[in-house]
């Protein structure tokens, strides 16, 4: 045995010989983006979109550097893109490509020496000093070595050439021809490539979209003289599709379409005792015609349905269904899977809670007790649904439901059926909203509802066109159903006004929910919901009547729809810059996309001016970051507002007056074309 004076042997990991695997390559690259966090799934985009991917690259010493990103498309095409610098001093790096095709791209940072540039700036300061010349210009042949390219062996014998003064000899260094021939046959070494990233490319509507809700029910309802309903069905609901397309949605969303129960039918304005006419929630879902796989009758029939998507496609509208997992007392999944619901000690299965909030209508699914037959059951109903023709879920509430369900759930819809969209209707804490969207949803509700003033929005902003939009894509609906803010319950028709021109101009997704162009405003007490709300009872809205009257929102929702259409800009999210102005209520941001990523091959350039505080009129000054339009500080321009059609030529600072009762926005479209650039565009405040 050893004693304790023996000899001991050197450490594994202190020997000099030892093998030690390298955490880093020759060239360190740092800080992949579009990436999520941990890296635990792929980042997510959509096509059309404008993806910046950036890293960190740098190196030992003054040498200098080529970075690209070389990306494979999911069909094989596998291209270069050369990478540039960003702001100086970061060795942050960035290239914006636009991904035009659906499907799972492979990407990855290249990094090299550059060897001839840094031959070239040390050559630059040398012979201008006159300091080893002959040796300078020798070393530089040596790079360009014996290439046939005839551009890159002309300057290499040129460089030997004694009988050319030095200056010559330089000028053949920096000659256009050499740095064109150079671009494909590059002088590199210390090549290290990244680890491969995955993003996934969804199709557009995935991201970009205005959303409309109503429910079904209400449109074409009648109501007799003694108070009873008729219901309306998908025939009479279908004649409000060409009113919703005209003011320029794209997707109709429908809450559920499912049979209801009886058993604790909510009443008017979510009392616990129902009338034998109250239609009760659409949300407690099945009953005695079946559950989520079943149309309440009172709608009509699947040929029905089949009308009403017929009618909707017709319309240019996409129709979006709620994809709500959770059961009326009265659901068949009751008598037929008990193990599916949480059971009481004393038998009794436990209903659905919110505290202060309670649905004793609603049983909830316990995702633990069964889970193989719930994702069997639950895959079956999606995929019922999309055999009937629905490419679009809302989901409610899922931060309810495991997480690990969804990202195996959306996984398997989306392998089978890529072009089927997710919208999870998730209000709770930031890590569960997040995941969700990292999970696999393709678009999330978010906070914008509880965002007012220019702090809180310039905040938000901020966030969602930041690293989160690596997978997180919001659709910012002004309200819903459950939710109508103090903001819109005091602020009057203005404060409708800068809610609606915040959400169709700060993201690509946004909605409103039915009775918002009627400025809707009166909540139930103590709550933040429209009193008589509408998911528990009929609600009649005389469209055509409302139309002529000149008092409804629509012409202004159309209008913002319509400058959503004819500016590219407002498609993308990433591109959100941050300015300023002189008063605490006068927000202002703007979007700008480079005419290289455009149809018309012209930069689409937005500024967005609102006075946010809906009972004043504000004057003042605003200051913008003109190289954020791809301008350069000092500028004139043109300006159209877009909202109004007036014409004024802006600078870098500008005089504003909003006036809350009559135009609280101006949304300013920059009028002179700009061709695509490849200056430096700086997103302030954004990335």
């Amino acid at each position: 045995m050893p004693t304790h004076d023996a000899v001991r042997s050197e450490p594994a990991f202190l020997s000099p010989l030892a093998a030690f695997p390298a955490a880093i390559g020759r060239i360190p690259i740092r800080d992949l983006a579009p990436q999520q966090p941990e890296n635990r799934w792929p980042a997510a985009s959509y096509l059309g979109e404008v993806v910046p991917f950036e890293a960190t690259v740098f190196r030992e010493g003054h040498g200098l550097l080529r970075v690209e990103v070389v990306m494979t498309s999911p069909s094989g095409t596998t291209s270069r893109y050369p990478m540039r610098l960003v702001g100086s001093g970061t060795d942050r790096w960035r290239r914006d490509v636009q991904l035009t095709e659906q499907g799972a791209w492979r990407w990855h940072i290249r990094a090299a020496g550059d060897d001839w540039a840094s031959w070239l700036h040390t050559a630059d300061i040398k012979i201008e000093a006159g300091q080893d010349v002959e040796l300078v210009f020798a070393s530089g042949a040596a790079l360009l070595g014996h290439s046939k390219v005839k551009a890159i062996a002309e300057t290499r014998a040129a460089l030997l050439d004694v009988q050319l003064t030095a200056a010559a000899r330089l000028a053949r260094a920096h000659d256009p021809r050499l740095a064109a021939a150079l671009a494909t046959h590059p002088v590199e070494s210390l090549v290290t490539e990244s680890p491969r990233q995955l993003l996934r490319v969804e199709r557009a509507r995935a991201a970009v979209g205005s959303w409309y809700e109503f429910f079904p029910r209400s449109e074409g309802a009648k109501q007799a003289k003694d108070g009873s309903w008729i219901s309306g069905t998908f025939r009479t609901a279908a004649r409000r599709l060409p009113g919703v397309a005209a003011m320029g949605f794209d997707v109709l969303y429908l809450p559920p379409i499912h049979p209801i129960g009886q058993t604790f039918r909510k009443g008017p304005n979510n009392s616990t005792v129902a009338g034998p006419d109250d239609p009760g929630s659409p949300w407690a879902i099945g009953g005695a015609d079946g559950g989520h796989d079943a149309l309440h009758p009172e709608l009509g029939g699947f040929a029905d349905f089949s009308y009403f998507l017929g009618q909707a496609a017709a319309n240019g509208l996409e129709v979006a269904i709620d994809l709500a997992l959770q059961c009326s007392p009265d659901h068949p999944w009751v008598t037929e899977h008990p193990e599916w619901f949480t059971q009481r000690p004393d038998g009794s299965i436990a209903y659905a809670e919110n505290p202060p909030k309670k649905y004793q209508d609603i049983y909830p699914i316990n995702f633990d007790n069964d889970p193989a037959g719930l994702r069997a059951e639950v895959l079956r109903i999606v995929e019922f649904w999309i055999a009937k023709g629905i490419s679009i879920f809302r989901v409610d509430n899922p931060h309810t439901k495991p997480l690990d369900f969804w990202e195996w759930l959306i996984g398997v819809v989306n392998e089978r059926h890529p072009d089927v969209v997710f919208l999870a209707e998730a209000f709770t804490r930031p890590p569960m909203m997040q995941s969700l969207a990292g999970a696999g949803f393709q678009q999330s509700y978010s906070y914008f509802t509880w965002r007012n003033t220019k702090l809180e929005l310039e905040e938000f902003f901020t966030e969602i066109s930041g690293r989160s939009a690596d997978y997180f894509h919001p659709n910012l609906f002004v309200n819903t159903p459950d939710i109508l803010t103090e903001f819109l319950q005091f602020g009057g028709p203005a404060a409708y006004k800068i809610r609606a021109a915040l959400a169709a101009t700060a993201s690509p997704s946004w909605g409103v929910y039915a009775g918002y162009e009627l400025f809707e405003h009166v909540a139930r007490p103590g709550s933040e919901e429209n009193i008589d709300n509408e998911k528990y009872e009929f609600k009649k809205r005389d469209w055509a009547a409302i139309a002529k009257s000149g008092t409804s929102l629509a012409p202004y929702l159309t209008r913002l729809n319509r400058i959503r259409a004819e500016h590219p800009a407002l498609a993308q999210l990433r591109n959100l810059s941050l300015h300023w102005s002189d008063d605490d209520s006068i927000l202002v941001f703007g979007k700008h996309l480079d005419g290289a990523f455009t149809p018309s091959g012209m930069a689409d350039s937005l500024i967005i001016v609102v006075n946010v505080d809906p009972h004043s009129v504000r004057e003042t000054r605003v200051h913008l970051d003109l190289t954020a339009f791809g301008l350069e500080p000092g500028d004139s321009y043109g300006v159209t507002e877009l909202l109004t059609g007036a014409e004024w030529t802006w600078g870098e600072h500008n005089y504003v007056r909003l006036d809350a009762f009559t135009e609280p926005v101006h949304i300013l479209a920059i009028q002179h074309p700009i061709p695509a650039t490849t200056r430096p565009v700086r997103n302030k405040g954004v990335r």
